[in-house]
């Protein structure tokens, strides 16, 4: 079950102000929105989703070998879902931190067609990050992820984590880009916006879409694309961070 509060959405508003994981494509299956999710894309996305970049020449594989051992950087491992076992470290290396987890679809930030009240009854209109003209962002047109809030578990901050921080994201053999958008529960992983979920391939269905397993997340540290809502420049800066980080730089 995807958990969001009033709490979660306090503590974003806080955490701003200073300034062998090689996987199969998961097994059709529900992420925290419920029962008989599967990965094939829903139709009538949202418009912009559509019209994302085209994926780079960086493959599923290639990036899957270069995270296929993990160096544990968090104290306690998350739990995928709430009432779930926590089983689930963050990993790191040099370049970046990743963890393999599941996907629950994140629809909050500014309401679209896809993403309000009636859609998701877990939507919040806030999102713990904000675009470069101060809106909240667009769970249906921006493709980010979602990180934990700092705890003794993990702390974000401290890998060089931050607002706007790009991502890879795989999920069988797609690799897609996307930025960090926003904060979830202190001590559960594994979600992405609706946009994201789309390019993945992943039903983006808020009730009932998402994956159950699956699903690599590999953060680049010290990134960030520049506006936060440019899908285009989160794949531009993306692609040869991902290139660097599997030596084809």
């Amino acid at each position: 079950m995807r958990v969001r509060s009033l709490m979660l959405a306090a503590a974003g508003a806080a955490l701003i102000a200073p300034t062998a994981l090689p996987g199969a494509a998961p097994p059709p299956g529900a992420g925290h929105g419920g029962p008989g999710a599967g990965n094939v894309p829903r139709a009538g996305g949202a418009p912009d989703a559509r019209k994302a970049p085209r994926p780079g020449n960086v493959r599923a594989t290639e990036l899957l070998a270069a995270v296929r051992d993990c160096a544990p950087v968090s104290d306690d491992r998350f739990s995928s879902d709430d009432g779930e076992p926590a089983d689930i470290e963050v990993c790191g290396r040099k370049e970046a931190v990743f963890w393999k987890a599941d996907l629950d679809i994140d629809c909050d930030g500014r309401p679209g067609r896809h993403c309000n009240e009636r859609t998701d009854p877990l939507f919040c209109d806030t999102t713990a990050f904000q675009q470069s003209d101060g809106r909240q962002l667009s769970a249906e047109r921006l493709p980010y992820v979602v990180v934990p809030g700092p705890s003794h578990r993990w702390n974000h901050r401290e890998h060089d984590v931050r607002r706007g921080t790009v991502a890879a994201v795989i999920h069988g053999d797609r690799v897609r880009y996307a930025v960090v958008g926003d904060i979830g529960p202190e001590d559960i992983i594994g979600e992405a916006s609706y946009a994201l979920a789309r390019n993945l391939g992943i039903r983006p269905d808020p009730k009932g879409g998402g994956a159950a397993s699956g699903v690599t997340y590999i953060l680049f540290k010290g990134s960030g694309a520049s506006p936060i809502e440019s899908p285009r420049a989160a794949a531009a800066q993306g692609e040869r961070l991902a290139r660097e980080l599997v030596g084809r730089s």
